[in-house]
This record gives structure tokens, C-alpha cells and sequence, in this order.
């Protein structure tokens, strides 16, 4: 709830918990267990934000956190909850929201080409290893200094084949190409095609300005990432969530200090983001984290535990909400600890004992005050959303989609010339010259064989000449040698 320029997240009988504007792109962690009531926070949040005129973006993996289109309805809990908060201006309202699907189903559709994703993210996605990442690595320069669009995964998936058939002409080089990692990346992208995620390869690309509107009445348009279907897919959840981080670092310029966000990104099951990741990435998102916020931009991550995410990361977030943790071993009565450890102290309770006792809806907070510093630690109760909560149904996602200044924009499907075509022309040109080799061999190999048919029969025909000359001189022979046989003999008889 905006109240006095300032995001009011929760009270207690004797304090308020407020997030300063200047101080929201100092990033954030909301952390507690299932149930716990994360949700509710990010969407209290999320409506401040807007009201403040600071464009949001989060993704909705279970479908419940729509109904910030929808104005929300008072109930019996709602109403305690305000009274014991002494809140009586709070006002129903619904919000400014534009979905997005990268399923195409329940948003206007988010696409990139595959150059632009890149090959760390690539990898992720197809869940390679570092002898594979290399390879690929290799293929997407190539593709690099030979001027191929990697628009979509028919592009990559005939350039993969087409590095892969001349690795000899490459390797001298770009280092040394197996046709085993090729293969296990192409079996991959097979994997990746059946998830349907190939329509989020392709023209036209996602203009991450898009992301950043404010509407009408002065409010941020709250993007909301239809999930429930990517999240099925846990890691390529990740790997969209950590293109998103790095195309927001890359694509927007410096800022410095702001008297409000431009934009703040909300990453909910943050431990995805983070599972397994290697340390040369690590190292390089953490430094994203670190300067990201020089560019307008706040980051508030959302998890079950702080532990989900890196020390040096979690080093980073100056605003931390953390609900109750339910901790029943040594391993998880060690994370209570180490969430507890991380507020500044408050001598009026135990923090560590609160963190187990907090009730749904409770959360122990502590913001940074103006002068940078984390304030000390408050117990309090987060407010109820001024939206509705829970979901919506299809025709309210089709009117919104429909009514929305970018509907249309990314739509259609875009497919011009790239590595696809590059590379079947020159496959098409090799055949043909291929072809037309053949034919010339074949036309020799008839050539020879006619000759040596023709000289088969020469010879043949300078035998059988021969033959028929050697008969006649023999029978010549004989005849005479008879001739004179007989004449001897008749001599003989008649002497």
C-alpha cells in the first residue's frame, strides 16, 4: 500500500514497516515456508510498486496471482485483519496488468533468437556439460564470424549438422569439435522441441522496454509471466528467469541514483536460478546483482529459505521480509539460525524463536533506512492486496491480452532469412555439384568401357583374321605335304 511516497508492507501496535522508494533498487529477498504467506507479500509489493508509477514484472507459477487485474472483494479475514492494523483508508482496486506466456496461451507471446540467448543460457536450458558447453561455445562463434542468423532451433539444429560435417575445416581454428557433443546437443534440443519451449525461439524479439510502461493514471503496468506451464520444466524456468536478469543488464543504460526504480523483477522459486549452478556463472550473475541496480533496476527474490540462495548474493538484498520457517532437524534449526543472523537485532525479542512462532501472514522485517542501513528487525502484519486474490478465468485473460497496446505486436511470426537457408543453399549446391561429379564419373567410367569394349572386339576381330591366315597356310601346308606324300607313293608302286 503507497502511503506517504513510502511502500507500506506491514505494522505492529507500535511500528510501521516501509520500504523508501530510493532505497527499493537495493534489492530484496522475501523468504518463508509453504504456506507461510510469500504470495501475499509479493502482491502487496507488487501493487505499491505500481502505485508508485514503478513498472513491475514477476512470474506467476501457479496461476494465483492474475487477480491483480480484478479489483478485490472484502471478506471476514480481510476486515480483522485491517481493523487490528488500524487501517481505514485501504481501498479495493484492481491494477494495471499486461500477461505474457511464452506458450502463447495465456499472454502475449515472449520470443528472442538464439544468438541473442547465447550460449551460457543455451546450455542451461539443454543441461550440458562443460565438454559440451565448449562445443557449443564453438559452434555459436563460428556462426559469429561467419555472419549465420541463429534466429530459431531450425537454424541452430542445421548449423550444429553443418559444423559438425566440416569439424575438419574448423578445428585448426576454433579448438577441437566431437561429433559425440554434437550429437548430445542435438538429442537435447530434440528434448527442448517437445516441450513446446521452440516458440520461444524467433522473430519478432522481445523489446525489453516493452516491460517498462506506465499507465494513464500515472501507475506501472504490472507484467505478469504466465508459469504454470514453464515451471513444469524447472530448469528451463531458470534459464528464461536468468536471460531475462542478463538482457535487463545488458540492454539498459546507466542510471545512478534514482528517486524510484524504473523497474522491479521479482524472481519467485529463486532457488531454481541458483540449483547447480557452476562458479565461473556465479561469479558473473552475482556481479550482474551487484550492478544492476546503478541501471534503476530492483531485484526481489523469493524463496522458501535464505540458504536457497548464495552468500554472496544474499549479500547484495538491503530489504528482507522472512516469514515462519518450520524446522523440526539440527540441518533446519540451522537455517532458522542462519535467516536470524542475517537481521539486525532487536533487544525486544528473540529473533531466532520468532522466525519458528510466526503465524500466516506474519514476517519479521527489516528495510534500509536512508541512509543506506538495514533498520533493526520488526515483527509484523503484512497488509492484505487491494486486488483480487487468486485467479481469473480465460475470458478475463483474453480481454486484457486483447485490449493491450502491444496485442498484435508479437503475434505473427517472423522468419527471414538465416543460417536455415544459408546453410540448404549451400547444402543444395554441394548435392548438385556432388550430382554433377557423379554423372561425370559415371559418363568416364561408360566412356572406358565402351573403349574397352571396342577394343575387346579389335581384338577379337584381329584374332579371329589371324586365325582364319593360319588355317589357310596350314591347310596350303598340308595339302602339298599330302600332295607329295602321294605322288611318292604312286611312284613307289608303279617303279
Amino acid at each position: 500500500m503507497l502511503k506517504d511516497n513510502k511502500i507500506l508492507i506491514g505494522k505492529n501496535k507500535n511500528a510501521q514497516a516501509n520500504i523508501l522508494l530510493n532505497m527499493a533498487n537495493r534489492h530484496g529477498l522475501i523468504t518463508g515456508a509453504s504456506g507461510s504467506g510469500k504470495t501475499i507479500t509479493l502482491k502487496v509489493m507488487a501493487e505499491s510498486f505500481s502505485d508508485a508509477g514503478v513498472p513491475v514484472f514477476f512470474s506467476d507459477v501457479k496461476g494465483d496471482l492474475a487477480g491483480c487485474v480484478l479489483e478485490g472483494e472484502n471478506n471476514e479475514s480481510i476486515a480483522k485483519r485491517l481493523e487490528n492494523l488500524d487501517i481505514k483508508d485501504f481501498e479495493f482496486k484492481s491494477y494495471p496488468v499486461r500477461f505474457w506466456d511464452l506458450f502463447r496461451e495465456f499472454g502475449h507471446p515472449i520470443r528472442t533468437t538464439v544468438s541473442s540467448i547465447g550460449p551460457d543460457i543455451l546450455s542451461i536450458m539443454l543441461g550440458l556439460s562443460e565438454a559440451q558447453e565448449g562445443n557449443l561455445d564453438i559452434v555459436f562463434k563460428i556462426a559469429e564470424d561467419e555472419n549465420r542468423n541463429l534466429d530459431d532451433l531450425k537454424d541452430l539444429k542445421i548449423f550444429l549438422q553443418y559444423v559438425a560435417d566440416n569439424k575438419n575445416d574448423y578445428i585448426t581454428k576454433y579448438g577441437n569439435i566431437t561429433s559425440q557433443s554434437i550429437g548430445v546437443i542435438q538429442r537435447s534440443l530434440l528434448s527442448l522441441e517437445n516441450q513446446g519451449l521452440d516458440k520461444f525461439f524467433g522473430l519478432p524479439s522481445l523489446d525489453i522496454n516493452d516491460l517498462i510502461s506506465i499507465n494513464s493514471d500515472g501507475r506501472g503496468v504490472i507484467n505478469i509471466l504466465n508459469a504454470v506451464k514453464l515451471f513444469n520444466s524447472p530448469d528451463l524456468y531458470a534459464s528464461f528467469m536468468l536471460w531475462l536478469l542478463i538482457e535487463l543488464y545488458t540492454k539498459m543504460p546507466e542510471v545512478g541514483d534514482l528517486d524510484k526504480p524504473k523497474i522491479v523483477f521479482f524472481f519467485d522459486e529463486a532457488h531454481l536460478l541458483f540449483n547447480e549452478m557452476p562458479g565461473y556463472r556465479l561469479k558473473r550473475i552475482t556481479q550482474i546483482v551487484k550492478l544492476i541496480r546503478s541501471r534503476g533496476i530492483g531485484l526481489y527474490f523469493v524463496s522458501q529459505k535464505p540458504t536457497d540462495i548464495p552468500n554472496h548474493i544474499i549479500a547484495q538484498l538491503g530489504n528482507r521480509v522472512q516469514h515462519t520457517l518450520r524446522a523440526y532437524t539440527p540441518a533446519e534449526l540451522k537455517v532458522v539460525k542462519t535467516a536470524a543472523d542475517a537481521f539486525r537485532e532487536n533487544p525486544k525479542f528473540n529473533t531466532e524463536k520468532t522466525i519458528l512462532e510466526l503465524g500466516t501472514g506474519e514476517a519479521l522485517v527489516s528495510f534500509q533506512n536512508e541512509q543506506g542501513e538495514p533498520e533493526i528487525v520488526q515483527k509484523v502484519t503484512i497488509l492484505p492486496p487491494q486486488s483480487k486474490i487468486g485467479t481469473i478465468d480465460t475470458s478475463t485473460y483474453n480481454r486484457v491480452i486483447n485490449s493491450s497496446i502491444y496485442a498484435g505486436k508479437y503475434d505473427k511470426d517472423e522468419d527471414r532469412y538465416s543460417a536455415y537457408e544459408e546453410v540448404s543453399k549451400i547444402n543444395e549446391e554441394k548435392k548438385i555439384k556432388e550430382e554433377e561429379l557423379k554423372k561425370i564419373k559415371e559418363e568416364e567410367k561408360l566412356a572406358k568401357e565402351k573403349e574397352r569394349q571396342k577394343s575387346k572386339e579389335e581384338r577379337e576381330k584381329r584374332n579371329s583374321t589371324q586365325s582364319k591366315i593360319k588355317r589357310k597356310i596350314f591347310n596350303k601346308t598340308t595339302d602339298k605335304l599330302l600332295n607329295r606324300i602321294l605322288n611318292a607313293i604312286i611312284k613307289k608302286i608303279f617303279k
